[in-house]
Order: C-alpha cells, then structure tokens, then sequence
C-alpha cells in the first residue's frame, strides 16, 4: 500500500510543496513538507522517511549540502532533486550523489509519480 512509506518535501516554494504534497497525498502516501533543510534537520520523525524531494536551491543550507549531511549521518534515503535553475555542475553532483531523479521546474506530475512508485515499490 502506498501510504506505509512516508515522503519528505524539502522545499522553500510554498506552491510547489502544496502541489507536490496534494499530488503524492492523493496517490496515498504520507507527505511531510518543510520549508527549509534546517526546519527538516530539526523535525525528529526525518529517521522514517523513505523517500526525500528536495530543491537544491534552498536558502541557508542548500539541497545539496542537506542530503551530504544526511548520507555522512548514515544511510540516507533515495532523494529526487528538484530545481527551477538547471546547471550542468548541478546536474552532474547529483548524480555523484545516486540520485533516483533530477526535475527541472515546472515538472509534470505523471512523471513524478512513476519515479516515486518506481523507488517506493522496490524498496
């Protein structure tokens, strides 16, 4: 059942964390969203998260620098990155970080659907 794994919204874009997390919610998965990676940091409950979206371009600690965090504290879950400013550079160290995804924004839902069910259902 999709809503036994719980998604994190990382995000500083309030309309696209509302859109991504009614999306998400309507498939039926429990969607956390926070609008900073420090809001995140703080939330106690980031331990159960199966599946992390998170912007790169965050203020204060970036998206990047979060899920480097994450992965140095131990194992980190599957992240799919998303960003309204592609740059090769960008591109390719999320990558260097096993991205399940990289979107640039405005990114269609059906796409991030399949991503999500593609990791959530082989994890």
């Amino acid at each position: 059942m999709a809503g036994e794994r719980e998604i994190a919204i990382v995000d500083d874009d309030a309309s696209v964390s509302q859109a991504v997390e009614r999306l998400l919610t309507a498939a039926g998965w429990s969607v956390h969203s926070f609008p900073s990676a420090e809001v995140f940091l703080e939330w106690d409950g980031r331990k159960s998260i199966s599946l992390l979206i998170l912007d790169i371009h965050l203020p204060g600690i970036s998206g990047l620098e979060l899920y480097q965090q994450l992965a140095q504290a131990g194992p980190a879950p599957p992240v799919i990155f998303i960003t309204g400013h592609d740059r090769p550079f960008i591109r390719q160290k999320a990558e260097q970080f096993g991205a399940a995804a990289y979107l640039v924004k405005p990114f269609q839902g059906r796409q991030l659907l399949e991503i999500v069910r593609r990791y959530l259902n082989a994890a």
